[in-house]
Formats: structure tokens, sequence, C-alpha cells
């Protein structure tokens, strides 16, 4: 298993190796902001690589609220008969290319980094600490030294006995768990069409990663090392961001964000046009003399003598 995540612990320890160094002058190579701002910086780096995924996963997950009537025939067609209807939905979405589980695709994909940074970081908390992909063993000993709020960044909930440490780990867990729930529910609140509740895939797909996922999160959590934690709330920040503003500037069609973006720029335009309207009856009067412009006085010519 290292051998093949070997390449990973080398792209992982790059990168937050060539960030601390960067950070170093400014912050100081022991300190937990240099080391802390590297692993947020991975994030950062790993989210913008991800785009054309994310992209893809809003595509496919607007294409399965578009086949949504055909999915209802298909189970209307074979409701008593489960192997055929699955059978027959598989058959659509090869059809339309189109894939329900695009959604857990980002999750998926960042899967073996989290791997390699838990790895990296678990290292770190040895005694000795033990190094991975390009970090030295002088790094590894000031990641080691490095705290994050008065907790080391390689410590773990159940590793360790430091009140500070258990803190500063309930915390971030209690963060993670709340990200990733509100993010789910903003989607299904805002993001996603209305749809019949009954016998729906998509809707149940989507309610038990509201609820699956913070649960397993806030499980598992207590093992991560503290610099783990601050990765996965991080993307999770920027997963909820980035979610906020597609659901906003451009939303799924029928859903109630798209709703509400139809119905402002249904009262931009009606009070663009109200203007516009105001402005011609304004600017011009009876017999086409511009209204608020001074009247000249007619002047009567003299009378010749």
């Amino acid at each position: 298993m290292n051998s093949i995540l070997k390449p990973l612990y080398i792209a992982v320890s790059w990168v937050i190796v060539t960030i601390h160094d960067l950070l170093s002058p400014i912050f100081s190579a022991n300190s937990g902001v240099s080391w802390s701002l590297s692993i947020i910086g991975l994030v950062i780096l790993i989210r913008v690589l991800l785009i054309p995924l994310f992209v893809k996963q809003i595509k496919s997950q607007r294409a399965l609220t578009a086949l949504q009537p055909l999915m209802k025939e298909i189970q209307k067609k074979h409701k008593d008969d489960r192997q055929k209807q699955s059978e027959e939905m598989m058959k659509l979405y090869k059809e339309h290319k189109t894939n329900p589980l695009a959604s857990c695709f980002p999750i998926l994909a960042q899967a073996p980094i989290f791997f390699a940074l838990f790895t990296v970081l678990n290292g770190i908390g040895k005694v000795p600490p033990v190094a991975h992909g390009v970090l030295s063993q002088d790094d590894v000993i000031s990641a080691a030294q490095a705290r994050f709020f008065g907790a080391p960044i390689s410590a773990t909930f159940l590793g360790s006995t430091n009140t500070t440490v258990k803190i500063v780990t309930v915390i971030l867990i209690a963060f993670m768990s709340l990200t990733t729930f509100t993010t789910q529910r903003q989607l299904m609140l805002k993001g996603m069409p209305k749809m019949d509740s009954s016998n729906n895939m998509m809707l149940q797909q989507q309610k038990i990663m509201l609820y699956a996922f913070p649960v397993i999160f806030a499980i598992s959590g207590v093992n991560f090392p503290i610099g783990v934690l601050i990765y996965w709330s991080t993307t999770n920040l920027w997963t909820w961001g980035q979610q906020f503003y597609v659901i906003k500037r451009n939303p799924t069609p029928g859903s109630p964000a798209f709703m509400e973006l139809q119905a402002k720029k249904a009262r931009k335009e009606g009070s663009t046009t109200q203007l516009s309207v105001e402005d011609e009856t304004t600017t011009e009067s009876g017999n086409g003399e511009v209204k608020g412009q001074r009247q000249q006085p007619n002047r009567k010519k003299k009378k010749k003598k």
C-alpha cells in the first residue's frame, strides 16, 4: 500500500514543504502558523485542480433532474419488479451519459490525497518523528513542534491526554460535521427542484448524505491528527462557498434559487421599464415641449409706426 501511495506522499509533502519554505521568513520555520497555512494552501491547490470535476458534478446533477419524469415512468411501469426497474434506470443513465453518484466524485477524488496527508502527519506525530515523501528529518521535527491554538498539529483526540488537544479537536470535528451538514442542506433546500419524495432515488441519496456524512466525520474525526482536521474543515468551507456561489449565480432550473433569481430579474426589468416610461413622460409634454425646461415668453411684434 505504501508503495502505491508513495507518489502521493511525495506530491503532498512537496506542496506542504514548498508553501512552508515561502512562509518561514514571515512566521518562522517552527511556527504553527507556517505549517497550518501550508496545509490550507494544499487544500486551495487541490480544490482549484478539482474545479473541472466539480463542473462535471453540477452537469450530472442537472441531467438527473431533467430525467426525473422518465425515472418516474420507469418506477411506475415496473413497480412490482425491482430488478427490471434497476436495469431500466441504469439503461437510462447510460443513454443520457449521467451518473447518480456524481455528487460523491469530489470526495472520492480527494480520498487518496487525504490518506497520503494522514500518513505524512501521522509520521510526524511518532516518537521519533518519521519522514515521508520529500520531508527531511529536520522538517518533521519542526512540524512536530508546531502548534495550532496550543495543540500539536500531529496530535489526535484519542492519542493525547492533553486538555488543549481535546478542546481543539472537538471544535474542529464539530466545525467539520456542521459544514458538511449545512452544505448538503443548502443544496437540498435551494439548489434542487421540488420533487416527489415517494420512491425518489435522487432525493433519498441526498437525505442519506445529509445525515450520514456528518456522523461519519464526527465518529472518525477522533482518530485524525489536527493537521488532517484543518485540511478537511478547510475543504468543507471551500465546498460550502463554491456551492453557495453556483446556487446564487447559476442555479438549477426549477429550483427555489432559480425561481428567486427569475423573480429578481423580473423585478429589475420591471423597474427599468417603469423608469424608462417615466423618463419619456417627464421629458416630453403636450406639443413636444421639453418638460422642466423654462418656457421662453412670446415676444409681441412691435407695431410699425
